[in-house]
């Protein structure tokens, strides 16, 4: 099954977090977070993990793909 997939390239905190938000509400089991900055990325992970979720971080070239589920 593949996840949802959240771009928030370009965009500055706290529209990453807030997307993220939306993302938890609308596939709880897990989805995928696309940032191209390092404050979104640890925002985003923050946020993330405070929520109960894991989560995993790879880097594609500039942006940041952070992988989001359920723990």
């Amino acid at each position: 099954m593949a996840l949802m997939l959240v771009d928030a390239r370009g965009m500055s905190c706290p529209e990453p977090l807030l997307m993220t938000k939306k993302a938890m509400g609308e596939s709880p089991a897990g989805f995928q977070v696309i940032v191209d900055n390092n404050t979104a990325r640890e925002n985003v992970a923050r946020f993330a993990k405070g929520n109960g979720y894991c989560v995993k971080v790879e880097q594609d070239g500039n942006d940041y793909v952070l992988t989001i589920t359920r723990e």
